[in-house]
């Protein structure tokens, strides 16, 4: 049974009935439609004064093509807390168009653990990242009409991109100005998926409205001739932006198929951005339940280490308790094992994968400080001696793990992981950032790639080293790192999976990011604008004569 087929078979309540379960009225929502509804920015307000529920982040191991569960993960812990008692809810991102047309599919659960509706969730949701590419290209062409009447300003070079939800590498590089017309000037020009967009972390980071539009403003859209820094409030452009964005900052509230609530907020990529939904969603989660679940995107290295060292500084928060998923396929993936046989019952492997789940544990417990819990997301492939191994090895390092039947069961399969959570978010920590905002930007990004990634160095072009000492000049020196690396390794290259050597991390490019407040730090061949596959899941993705959606999964 498929995904939409299961999903189908459950009777959602409506969102009112949600609400009230988070303790919300009829005042404090917009519905949109039976089943969706966004949260009105002045419950943040009311809720204020109120405690803080526990914090559980939901992250991962090196993911592979093949996909971990992470989020089915994510939401069968909150089903499963509510399963033994405790007041849970869910605070995600939302899922980009790009791989839900590309690569990956859907990303609402799977099974029995699946956040609803779901088609609507994958699809164009409430407009929120519609929004967010309708105000990045307003932007663009507030940008392009200053110069068309005279460059007051005297911009010399434009640095902010166009962007759209979709995966399209012929927009990577274009040419923009080729009508001829007397007055416009052709440039080099390029598109962003709209998720890597500036504005969408800056949606994710904003605390509030007033917030947003002082980051909207805050955006360098370029340089004028004397190099100095063009800003879009120098264009007056903040206001008509934070317009575009009025409901967009509204979290989402939907639910599960088992009727736990969901905030769905914010989508940024963790592998080319900062990968976690909204502050204001997962706040106001931490109001309205005991037990919020979150997940960062990719992997430990990658959403965990932006969820910790850039959204908990910003949100002064952080996890009680951090699960990181693992799958057997994962383990021998990342042991050598060929992808074609990765499915077959075998050990071969699974010793040497367990280096990558050990690097990401020891990160989250021993840099971070962290209480960690495996969850070890149950396929109808593995056998019951590659479960028990992982668990005999997790439990001599005195790891606590948990196997979790997900896709399967639904939160019934994740009730022995829950009752673990609660006792675990009862210990103390010592949770600590990788870095200081006051080291300079070459140690923060050095100590990331060498604590966390476990590089032995890292390579700067001069060019590069041009570019930091700028932004140091400029007086953004304070401001947190977010890398953009591959998901699929520790290192910048996506083929080296088990990185036994000792490796290097080549530091391409780095971009200032004054709005969302970070310094974006390219590595390797990542992308902004991702690529479609060979055999994009659009190709499987229809409409069916009752006008039913069949495909994405």
């Amino acid at each position: 049974m498929t995904d939409i087929e299961i999903a189908k078979q459950v009777e959602l309540k409506n969102i009112l009935e949600i609400a009230k379960e988070c303790g919300l009225t009829e005042d404090d929502i917009e519905s949109y439609g039976k089943y969706k509804a966004k949260i009105l920015n002045s419950t943040n307000e009311k809720l204020k004064n109120k405690k803080d529920g526990k914090l559980i982040l939901v992250t991962a191991m090196s993911p592979t093509p093949l996909g971990e569960g992470k989020t089915t993960i994510s939401i069968s812990i909150a089903d499963g807390l509510r399963k033994i008692g405790k007041k849970s809810i869910l605070a995600l991102r939302e899922p980009s168009l790009g791989p839900v047309f590309g690569i990956k599919g859907g990303a609402t659960g799977g099974g029995r653990a699946q956040v609803a509706p779901m088609e609507d969730i994958n699809l164009h949701f409430t407009g929120d990242i519609h929004a967010i590419t309708s105000a990045n290209n307003l932007l663009s062409a507030m940008i392009d009409n200053h110069i068309y009447f005279g460059n007051e300003l005297g911009i010399e070079k434009v640095t902010w991109k166009r962007c759209m939800d979709l995966n399209d590498r012929q927009l990577r590089k274009v040419k923009t100005g080729l009508s001829g017309e007397s007055k416009i000037v052709p440039r080099d020009d390029g598109f962003d998926i709209t998720v890597a967009s500036e504005i969408m972390a800056i949606l994710c980071l904003s605390k509030d409205m007033n917030d947003l539009k002082e980051r909207l403003g805050n955006i360098i859209i370029g340089y004028n001739k004397k190099g100095k820094p063009v800003y879009a409030r120098d264009l007056k452009a903040e206001g008509s932006m934070a317009v575009l964005l009025k409901d967009a900052i509204k979290p989402n509230l939907v639910q599960t198929l088992e009727h736990t609530p969901a905030l769905i907020h914010g989508g940024p990529f963790a592998n080319i951005a900062h990968g976690c939904n909204s502050i204001i969603a997962t706040k106001l989660a931490m109001k309205l339940a005991d037990y919020t679940v979150t997940e960062a995107g990719f992997g430990a290295d990658l959403g965990a280490e932006k969820f910790l060292d850039i959204k908990c500084r910003n949100a002064n928060i952080k996890p009680n308790v951090v699960v990181c998923v693992a799958t057997i396929k994962a383990l021998k993936y990342h042991g050598g094992v060929p992808k074609e046989k990765i499915q077959e019952p075998s050990m071969s492997g699974l010793e040497k994968g367990m280096i990558n789940l050990y690097k990401h544990i020891d990160n989250l417990r021993g840099k971070f400080g962290l209480n960690v819990i495996v969850a070890i997301n149950k396929f109808n492939t593995d056998t019951d001696e590659e479960l028990r191994f992982v668990q005999d090895e997790l439990s001599k390092r005195k790891v606590q793990s948990s196997v979790v039947e997900s896709w399967a069961k639904g939160g019934e399969g994740a009730v022995d992981i829950a009752k673990q959570i609660v006792e675990l978010s009862k210990k103390d920590d010592e949770f600590n950032f990788i870095y200081d905002l006051d080291e300079k930007i070459v140690e923060k990004i050095n100590k990331v790639v060498m604590k966390v990634y476990g590089a032995k160095s890292v390579i700067y072009s001069e060019e590069v080293t041009q570019k930091i000492q700028k932004i140091e000049e400029m007086g953004y020196d304070k401001l947190p790192i977010c890398i953009a690396k591959t998901q699929y390794s520790f290192s910048d290259d996506p083929k080296n999976l088990e990185c036994q050597e000792s490796f290097e991390i080549t530091i391409r490019d780095v971009e200032l990011k004054a709005g969302a407040g970070f310094i974006v730090v390219l590595t390797g061949q990542i992308m902004t604008m991702p690529g479609l596959p060979k055999v994009p899941s659009a190709e499987s993705i229809d409409i069916d004569e009752n006008g039913e959606v069949v495909g994405i999964f």
